[in-house]
């Protein structure tokens, strides 16, 4: 089976030859209203943003009803301890039957928008949307199953890779491939919330695209647009952030969430970092071409006469550079010139003649 080496999602190309694709993740951030939710749809289509995300799954999919043991979370460096598992996917899901006036909304926006599924229902229910593409989430890279119903689809997939393994990654790519996926993209993700810069290993980047031979991003949990930036300089072609109107409002998502204004820089400055890779190149581009005049050059500095000799007093290595280069100093020194020439005359052999 033959693999893209780029992949096209809706009417949007990625690839290195692209600018990068950048996803608007909404998750919970909705705080359980439909208008918030369609605001953000709104508000991430006015950054620029190329795709709005969104997660689909019931409470009763994720885990059961307990609020006991490892059901329970107690970690106390979660932002979620206190409460249950349970009890959080109840306030951070999107109700099925809004999915269809998001998706309706960000068309009418031009906008992508597709969901992570976590289960077959949740892709049947997609599917019976039409969605372009999926999205299987971190936590959910080793459930092969899953991978499997979602790859068969043939819609592109990409997949978080956050705690996998180099072996669970080549199980999961495989599987993927096998069960009928030409449309791979992985991202390097860092399943922390908020990540930290110095945990997040983006040199992984360049690795995995060369290990598993499909497009790579970047799931960025990390806080501004540094990484992100940083990331498309190893090859990141897609970047996803998780995306609210305002993280003040609150929500289970919202501490480590982009606004607005945030969503608009990433946008332009992972597209400025694109543009900055170029290709190898030596030598005046272009553009530079009208600025060689400005190096240096040599140049008689005082009046000379016919037959008098050039010392370091009345020639010198001055802008602009319309005479002899600074490397011909040594063998115009003590050479006598056969015309009278004036200060601020460009160098030239012919003065020697």
């Amino acid at each position: 089976m033959s693999f893209n080496d780029q992949v096209r999602i809706d009417k949007q190309m990625i690839g290195k030859s692209h600018s990068p694709f950048i996803i608007a993740e909404m998750s919970g951030n909705h705080n359980q209203s439909i208008e918030r939710a369609l605001e953000i749809v709104e508000a991430a289509a006015k950054t620029g943003a190329h795709a709005l995300k969104i997660q689909t799954y019931k409470p009763d999919t994720m885990t059961l009803d307990l609020d006991e043991r490892e059901f329970h979370i107690s970690d106390p460096k979660s932002l979620w301890t206190g409460t249950s598992l349970y009890k959080l996917y109840e306030q951070a899901y999107t109700p099925w039957e809004w999915h269809e006036a998001i998706f309706r909304k960000a068309k009418e926006l031009g906008i992508i928008a597709f969901s992570t599924p976590f289960d077959d229902s949740a892709v049947d229910f997609l599917e019976s949307l039409d969605v372009p593409c999926y999205k299987i989430a971190s936590f959910e890279n080793t459930d092969i199953p899953l991978i499997q119903r979602v790859a068969a689809t043939g819609k592109p997939l990409i997949i978080s890779t956050g705690m996998a393994t180099i072996a669970e990654l080549d199980e999961t790519v495989r599987a993927a491939r096998t069960a009928g996926c030409k449309d791979l993209i992985l991202l390097k993700c860092t399943s922390t919330y908020p990540a930290t810069a110095d945990n997040t290993n983006i040199l992984t980047i360049s690795h995995m695209r060369d290990m598993f031979n499909c497009e790579v991003g970047l799931s960025d949990h990390t806080m501004g647009v540094g990484v992100s930036v940083a990331s498309v300089a190893l090859g990141a072609t897609v970047i996803e952030k998780h995306f609210t109107l305002n993280r003040a409002d609150g929500g289970v998502d919202s501490t480590f969430s982009m606004e607005p204004a945030e969503m608009s820089q990433l946008v332009l400055e992972t597209e400025r970092a694109w543009q900055a890779l170029g290709h190898v190149s030596y030598g005046p581009t272009m553009a530079e071409e009208k600025s060689i005049v400005f190096r240096r050059s040599l140049y008689v500095v005082e009046d000379v006469k016919a037959g008098q000799k050039l010392t370091k007093q009345n020639v010198r290595a001055i802008r602009p550079g319309l005479g002899l280069a600074p490397k011909y100093l040594s063998k115009v020194l003590n050479q006598k010139v056969s015309r009278d020439v004036t200060k601020g005359t460009a160098l030239s052999w012919d003065f020697f003649k």
